[in-house]
C-alpha cells in the first residue's frame, strides 16, 4: 500500500503468509548501491572510501534489521540466486556477518537445492546439493538445514548421504518433492518436519501449528474441477509471469466457486483476427488487465467490446477499465475517433487523459500514483455488493486516468461510474447495466487476493463467469459473504503496492 514497486517473489509471500508487506520487504541490489551512494553524498562516511565490505554489507544487515520490532518473532530473509552468481557475493558476506552480530542461536540458515532425476540411468543425482554447499561453505556459510527440491520423492539412503557429506544433521534434511499443487507444499515441509527443526535451531518453543484452514484450502483446490475458460488480453503473453498476480487472483476466484479455472492467452494485437474467425466464442470471461504503450490497444477495445456486445462477462484492470471505457465512447455513446491521449494526442475525444498531477512530471521511474488509495462505491452497485461495503481501498500504478469532462455523457447512459476518489474527482469503477458482469477499475485488485481469501471483484467475475459456462444466471453472493471475506482482509497491516 506504501507505493513500492517490488520483485515478483514478494506477492508469493504475501500470498502464502496472508501477511501486507511493504517496500521495506524488497532490497534489491541497485537499492542497496544508491542507498549506500546517497549516504556517500551526505558525508555519512566523513570522507572514507566507500567499500563492499564494510558499507554494501553493512546495509544489506540494516535492511535485515529494519524489519525487526516488538511485534516481530521471526524475520525470513530469502537470497535470491544460485550460490557461485557474481551477483550474490555481497549478500552471502552479509548473512555471514549477521550470524556473527545477533548471535548462533538467532540465526538458521536454510539452503534450497536440487536433486535432479536423471532419466536414462534411472537415479537421483545429489552431486549439484553437494557442490553447491561446498561453494557456500568456502564462502563461511555451513547450513543448518537443506531442502532438496525433487521431482520424487528421496530415498532415506539419499537424505543419509546428503547429511553425511554436507555435515548436515539427517532430520535437517528436508525433502521438498513436486506435489499435485503448489498449495500442498507447506503441508510437505510440515510432515517432514522443517518447522520443528527449525524451532530447535532457533531455540524456540515448538507450538502445534493450526493448519485447518490450509487444509481447507487444499481440499477446495483437489475439488475444483468445474472447467472455465477465461481469455486473458495480454500484451506481454510471452512472459506470462507479466501476469502472475492476475492468473492468480483468478485461480483464487476458481476455488471459491469450486471452478478450475483455464487461461487462455489471447495477444492483444491478434484479437481483431482471432474475432473475425469466432476464436473467442466459447470463451466464459475475459480479463483485459494493466500495460504501457500503443502496441496492441485496439485490439483490447475490440475484446471490451466483444465482450459488451455478447454478454460475456469481461473484467478490466487499470488499463483495461480505460480501453473498456474507450469502446463505450466509440460504439455507444457516438463519439467518433474517442481515444485515450496516451496514444493519440490528437484524438478529437481524449475520454481518457494525464492526470493533472502528472502534467509536469518528466522521470518515468517510480513517479506514477502508486499504492494504496480510497474509493467510494456507489450503493447497490455491483462492486459495492461484491465488496459488501461502500469505502474500499486498492492498489494504483498509473498516471492517466478517466476525464472529467466527459462525466455527464456517460452518466446519461446505461454505463455507470460506480467508484470515485473520495473528492469525487477521479473515477475508479465503472460498470455496465444490464450486463452479467462488464466491470473495470483503475485500480490492481489482483494484489490483494489471497488463496484462502479471494479478491471480491474476481470471486464474482468467475461466479458470472461460471455462470455462462454452466448455462445459468449468474448471481452475487449474500453481503454477510462478502462482509466475512473483507473482516479478514482488513485484519492484517498495510501492503506493499
Amino acid at each position: 500500500d506504501d507505493g513500492g514497486e517490488t520483485d515478483l517473489d514478494l506477492g508469493h509471500y504475501e500470498r502464502f503468509i496472508d501477511e501486507n508487506l511493504s517496500r521495506a520487504s524488497n532490497a534489491t541490489t541497485g537499492s542497496i548501491y544508491s542507498a549506500v551512494l546517497a549516504a556517500e553524498r551526505r558525508g555519512d562516511y566523513l570522507g572514507k572510501t566507500v567499500q563492499v565490505i564494510p558499507h554494501i554489507t553493512d546495509e544489506i544487515k540494516r535492511r535485515i534489521t529494519k524489519l525487526t520490532g516488538p511485534d516481530v518473532d521471526v524475520v525470513i530473509t530469502e537470497v535470491g540466486g544460485t550460490v557461485g552468481d557474481i551477483e550474490i557475493l555481497p549478500f552471502l558476506e552479509a548473512i555471514r556477518q549477521f550470524r556473527l552480530d545477533v548471535g548462533r542461536d538467532n540465526v538458521c540458515y536454510v539452503h534450497v537445492t536440487l536433486v535432479p532425476f536423471i532419466g536414462p540411468s534411472g537415479e537421483q543425482k545429489t552431486k549439484p546439493t553437494q557442490h553447491s554447499v561446498t561453494e557456500l561453505r568456502s564462502r563461511g556459510i555451513q547450513p543448518d538445514a537443506i531442502v532438496c527440491r525433487s521431482d520424487q520423492a528421496l530415498s532415506g539412503d539419499l537424505k543419509r548421504k546428503i547429511s553425511n557429506l554436507c555435515d548436515v544433521a539427517p532430520e535437517a534434511v528436508v525433502n521438498c518433492a513436486d506435489a499435485a499443487n503448489i498449495y500442498e507444499i507447506p503441508l510437505v515441509l510440515r510432515e517432514e518436519g522443517l518447522d520443528a527443526e527449525v524451532c530447535r535451531i532457533l531455540r524456540l518453543d515448538e507450538v502445534e501449528p493450526d493448519l485447518t484452514e490450509w487444509d481447507a484450502l487444499v481440499d477446495r483446490v483437489e475439488a475444483a474441477t468445474k472447467p472455465v475458460r477465461i481469455g486473458l488480453i495480454g500484451k506481454y503473453v510471452t512472459l506470462i509471469d507479466a501476469y502472475l498476480s492476475v492468473v492468480e487472483a483468478a485461480k483464487h476466484g476458481g476455488f471459491h466457486h469450486g471452478a478450475k479455472v483455464e487461461i487462455e492467452w489471447i495477444q492483444a494485437e491478434d484479437v481483431e483476427g482471432l474475432l473475425a474467425a469466432g476464436r473467442l466464442r466459447d470463451l466464459d470471461g475475459l480479463i483485459i488487465p494493466g500495460g504501457f504503450g500503443e502496441r496492441g490497444v485496439e485490439g483490447k477495445v475490440a475484446a471490451a467490446g466483444y465482450a459488451r456486445e455478447n454478454q460475456i462477462p469481461c473484467l478490466g484492470l487499470c488499463l483495461g477499465m480505460q480501453v473498456m471505457t474507450i469502446d463505450f465512447a466509440r460504439n455507444v455513446l457516438g463519439l467518433a475517433g474517442a481515444h485515450s491521449s496516451e496514444f493519440d494526442a490528437s484524438t478529437p475525444h481524449p475520454v481518457i487523459d494525464l492526470m493533472d498531477s502528472q502534467r509536469d512530471v518528466t522521470d518515468l521511474g517510480g513517479t506514477m500514483r502508486l499504492g494504496a488509495y480510497v474509493a467510494e462505491l456507489l450503493p447497490g452497485s455491483k462492486v459495492a455488493e461484491a465488496y459488501g461495503k461502500t469505502v474500499v481501498s486498492e492498489r494504483h500504478r498509473h498516471r492517466y486516468e478517466f476525464n472529467p469532462s466527459y462525466r455527464s455523457r456517460f452518466e446519461e447512459s446505461d454505463l455507470v461510474l460506480s467508484g470515485t476518489s473520495p473528492d469525487n474527482r477521479l473515477v475508479e469503477f465503472i460498470e455496465l447495466n444490464g450486463h452479467p458482469f462488464w466491470v473495470g477499475t483503475q485500480a490492481h485488485p489482483e494484489f490483494k487476493s489471497r488463496p484462502t481469501n479471494p479478491h471480491p471483484l474476481f470471486r464474482e467475475f468467475i461466479g458470472a463467469a461460471l455462470a455462462r459456462a454452466e448455462g445459468r444466471a449468474p448471481h452475487l453472493f449474500p453481503p454477510e459473504a462478502a462482509d466475512r471475506t473483507d473482516a479478514a482482509r482488513e485484519s492484517t497491516p498495510a501492503e506493499v503496492a
